[in-house]
């Protein structure tokens, strides 16, 4: 279904309660608000967030790095189209340029070459580095034969700010004359006469003719609420500490350092360094945190890697990523569900591919032409369709 430009639903008397709108959007992440920002040039966009703050459970605990050493082609190719937002907006605005190392043991010196190859159809900013200069970049990583042997430095990573990026889609949206609030949980969601309704925790009602489904974790709780048939998201935790650099050591130059497998990351954040096993653990939607095996294995793989040693964790906590059972975002229109539309699946990718996202949804969403960046880098809107991920009932 392609919805072109909506105009708000008139109410009788009655109805005077209910609170009209073109476009309402559930969660108030990353890519509920940069959809928003996006559709608020078409119509009236409503943003309703369930927690307290905007992007409370994985846009704001993410580890905020843009690079292509994460996702598959599809993945790749929105990030590079969305890093001409980030930079557009000036340096230190919503980014500053930082430089990633990815790293590899003997073991892993073939994913590292595979990775090369990924990265280098998107970029041309990759030197291969040696265990001097490695050493010289990150002093402490754990160099020679039973450690790391080898790396590959991408000069053009972005370090995003989330908080100035979830503003900054927040204001647009209330600039064009919509809403975004927080503390707005669903109690029922309900299509009634051409219209998707929306009563929260409080009683307010909402109506749109198109409701996007931006819930993260909860999309298929959102969906089952609905009566939409749910995509089968997976919810999957992850845990970042933050521990000390070396005695004196200035960290803030140091690059976001990644094994070549999902093994182990490190990175500078406020003069420590923030540190992850790269767990995927399996979760249902809620608050994430650390569990006290995750911590210890984040504390253990510092070491591993590097040749630092865990005194003391100074912060710690967990987030939740959630993937379709392919690993590429879900956009669009149910086909079973007038004016319902499917925007999940982000998974640890949301921030850096947000720009590229939300100018797809638009797309979708109003029935405008696919864009034509993402058309030449091979990206269709049959690749993140959602009707790819039913199964046969």
């Amino acid at each position: 279904m392609a919805a072109r430009r909506v105009t708000s639903p008139r109410y009788s008397a009655s109805a005077a309660a209910v609170n009209g709108a073109d476009f309402l959007i559930i969660g108030g992440g990353v890519a509920g608000l940069s959809a928003g920002a996006r559709l608020a040039r078409h119509g009236r966009v409503v943003v309703l967030e369930a927690e307290a703050a905007l992007g409370f459970h994985s846009s704001g605990r993410s580890a905020t790095f843009s690079h292509f050493g994460i996702g598959n082609r599809i993945v790749r190719s929105l990030t590079a189209h969305s890093r001409d937002f980030f930079i557009a907006a000036g340096d230190g605005v919503l980014a500053h340029q930082s430089p990633a190392l990815f790293v590899a043991t003997e073991e892993m010196a073939p994913t590292l070459e595979a990775l090369h190859r990924d990265m280098a159809a998107h970029t041309n900013s990759l030197v291969r580095v040696d265990e001097t200069e490695m050493q010289r970049l990150c002093p402490p990583l754990r160099i020679g034969a039973d450690s790391i042997v080898d790396g590959l430095l991408y000069t053009e990573g972005l370090r995003l700010d989330s908080d100035a990026l979830l503003q900054a889609y927040a204001r647009e949206i209330r600039a064009a004359g919509g809403i975004v609030e927080t503390g707005r949980r669903a109690a029922a969601v309900a299509f009634e006469g051409g219209t998707w309704r929306i009563r929260t925790d409080q009683g307010e009602l909402w109506s749109a003719p198109v409701l996007i489904d931006a819930a993260g974790a909860w999309a298929d709780e959102v969906a089952a609420q609905a009566g939409v048939r749910p995509l089968g998201l997976k919810p999957l935790r992850r845990t970042i500490i933050v521990v000390d650099g070396p005695a004196g050591a200035d960290v803030r130059g140091w690059p976001f350092v990644k094994t070549a497998v999902d093994d182990f990351y490190i990175l500078p954040e406020s003069g420590r360094l923030m540190a992850s096993p790269v767990d995927e653990v399996e979760s249902g939607p809620c608050d994430a945190q650390p569990e006290e095996y995750d911590v210890a294995l984040a504390a253990w793989k510092v070491e591993r890697y590097t040749t630092l040693s865990v005194a003391r964790i100074a912060h710690r906590w967990a987030g939740l990523r959630t993937f379709t059972t392919d690993r590429t975002p879900a956009l669009g229109f149910d086909e079973d569900a007038p004016g319902f539309f499917w925007l999940a699946g982000q998974g640890g990718f949301g921030l850096q591919t947000a720009p590229a996202v939300a100018e797809a949804v638009e797309a979708l969403v109003t029935g405008a032409a696919w864009p034509e960046r993402l058309a030449a880098a091979g990206v269709g809107a049959e690749d993140v369709d959602p009707k790819r991920l039913r199964q046969p009932t």
